[in-house]
């Protein structure tokens, strides 16, 4: 049986792994060398680079290099300051054929506004034939940094003093709630990013919105070109509701919003060349995920001719996941070769499960926690639920023919009395803490902070699967339920409850982990502590031990221990 159930496990797990790793087939190819995007956003940030540190300048070599790179698949570029090293963009970008949008960067601080405006002024000045277009500001009344009153000021200031069109760059909403803008500038530029929508878009339906909000807004504004000034789809991070970040997404929704640009022969600026990792900080794993250009190895995603799937290295994977399997059957064989007894066939069948699980899911694990890491302490945290997910299924499946039941906090941490002095039971345990630590913590931010947050479906399931098989099947008939377990359980069943409302039904990231949270919720709400019922069975008998002993001193001093005893016999089980 066992050895019919390891080859049903690896081929569920090598048909998985050939299913999610189907590519997809575009009409058009997302980037076309031999049809030049018409623009897309730029920033030279690269590793621990952030335009958040004010002393930073990027060597003009590093911006060379993408923008020779860029120049292969764009006629132009869009910049979004002029700081931090920027201000040689346009001269850079005249070397390679490069047009550019130029950005100023501006905000509350009116003396900072003014003098990024003068730079920018001097380099549309200074490069006629490069500069098409300055931006002033970008997304400055979404922020609330200005009213619209002192950005119409502001952008006049610019005009007036500049030969080439000046522009403002917003979210869609606020041009229809700000309207009066659109008198200071010679075309409206706009932001639809389907994703970020307050109603998110679905992969499928988002370049036709993008489309139906640019009409939408042309009709407000007769007269007005509008310039699509951001748009784009995250290849990596969180979905939100209905609208799922991927690979293959990004390549369709790219490849579709420019196909029908060409045919309604709307201008479109795509966000953006690379990928930004420092956004990561600040708006999580989806953040740092928009580029066209991966952010360390700055190659393009989705070469023409090549085929797009959201696993490039599914075999790996794969492979990575069957000898897990393999190794989880291992474990149980082992411990079934020192056990006295047969196990049950269900036995055999729960640790098929476990290694199915942990088979499929080891790979997107890995991949998730790849994206997902940045910054050491989220590294060690994503770390360490993926290496106990890997553990828990040998783990659980040693323990399962073993006899051995999941171990509670108590007997790792309570008192010594109580405590499991068993190597093999105390690093199970040991597994089990640090799971339940993680998923608290990733609970907590999924009550109180969800919007950046990423869904720990893959690890969190490979882990809690096992063992909420070992405590259906090896669950403790005596004792009392612990507090620490209960308490765990209470906030994994809210967790899951309130994600599941908050993020909607059409988010199967969120109803995943919801799933494995309420798992996890169970499997602890199941334990039950033996030692404590121990313990507490203990206190009637040491009184009566005592009772006896004061019989034998005889006299007044028996009279007095046999009253003092009375006393704590009533007194035990209230305790």
């Amino acid at each position: 049986m066992p050895g019919v159930l390891l080859l049903i496990s690896l081929s569920v797990i090598a048909a998985v792994w050939w299913w999610l790793a189907t590519p997809v087939t575009l009409a058009r190819a997302p980037i076309d060398p031999a049809a030049k995007l018409y623009c897309v956003s730029y920033a030279p940030f690269r590793d621990d680079q952030t335009p958040l540190n004010p002393d930073l300048i990027v060597s003009p070599e590093q911006i060379q290099e993408d923008l020779i790179e860029l120049a292969k698949i764009s006629q132009c570029v869009r910049t979004y300051s002029v700081d931090n090293g920027l201000d040689r963009v346009p001269e850079l970008a005249s070397k390679v054929g490069l047009k550019v949008l130029l950005g100023v960067w501006i905000g509350d601080n009116r003396q900072k506004n003014a003098l990024l405006s003068d730079t920018a002024i001097a380099l549309a000045r200074e490069y006629p034939d490069t500069v098409k277009a300055i931006i002033v500001g970008n997304e400055v009344m979404l922020r609330g940094e200005m009213t619209p009153s002192v950005l119409r000021e502001t952008i006049r200031s610019v005009k007036t003093r500049v030969n080439i069109p000046v522009t403002y760059a917003d979210v869609w909403e606020y041009w229809l709630l700000y309207r009066e803008i659109a008198e200071d500038v010679d075309f409206v530029t706009i932001h639809v990013l389907p994703y970020w929508e307050n109603m998110p878009v679905r992969a499928e339906d988002a370049a036709a919105h993008v489309i139906a909000i640019q009409k939408q807004v042309a009709l407000a504004f007769p007269g007005k070109e509008i310039l699509i000034g951001e748009t784009g789809w995250p290849s990596n991070g969180r979905m939100r509701e209905g609208a799922l970040p991927s690979r293959t997404n990004q390549a369709r929704i790219v490849s579709e919003m420019l196909d029908l640009a060409k045919r309604e022969n709307i201008r479109v600026n795509l966000i953006e060349a690379y990928d930004s990792l420092w956004k990561r900080e600040w708006e999580g794993t989806v953040g740092g995920n928009w580029g066209l250009f991966d952010g360390v190895y700055r190659k393009l995603k989705y070469p023409a001719g090549v085929a797009i799937s959201n696993y490039p290295f599914w075999k790996l994977q794969m492979e990575g996941g069957m000898v897990l399997a393999v190794l989880v059957f291992a474990a149980a064989g082992l411990a079934l070769r020192r056990s006295l007894s047969s196990p049950r066939p269900a036995s055999w069948i729960a640790v098929a499960i476990s290694a199915t699980t942990a088979g499929i899911l080891l790979g997107m694990a890995a991949d998730k926690m790849f994206y997902e890491s940045y910054g050491l302490g989220r590294l060690l945290g994503w770390g360490s639920l993926l290496a106990a997910a890997i553990a828990s299924p040998m783990l659980c499946a040693n323990a399962l023919m073993s006899g051995r039941s999941l171990p509670t906090f108590l007997e790792l941490i309570g008192p010594r009395e109580g405590r499991t002095f068993s190597v093999p039971t105390m690093v199970l345990g040991f597994v089990l803490t640090v799971t339940t630590l993680l998923a608290a913590e990733a609970a907590l931010g999924l009550l109180f902070d969800p919007r950046w947050r990423d869904f720990p479906f893959a690890s969190l399931t490979m882990a809690v699967v096992p063992f909420g098989t070992l405590a259906l099947f090896k669950r403790p008939k005596s004792g009392l339920r612990p507090i620490a377990e209960t308490t765990f359980a209470a906030l994994f069943a809210a967790t899951a409850i309130f994600a599941m409302f908050n993020e909607g039904f059409d988010n199967w990231q969120s109803l995943w982990t919801c799933a494995a949270y309420f798992l996890l919720g169970m499997t602890l709400y199941r334990a039950r502590s033996a030692s404590i019922a121990g313990t507490t069975s203990t206190i009637p008998t040491a009184v009566s031990e005592a009772v006896l002993s004061s019989r034998d001193s005889g006299g007044v001093e028996t009279d007095r221990s046999r009253s003092h005893a009375g006393k704590n016999v009533v007194a035990a089980p209230l305790g």
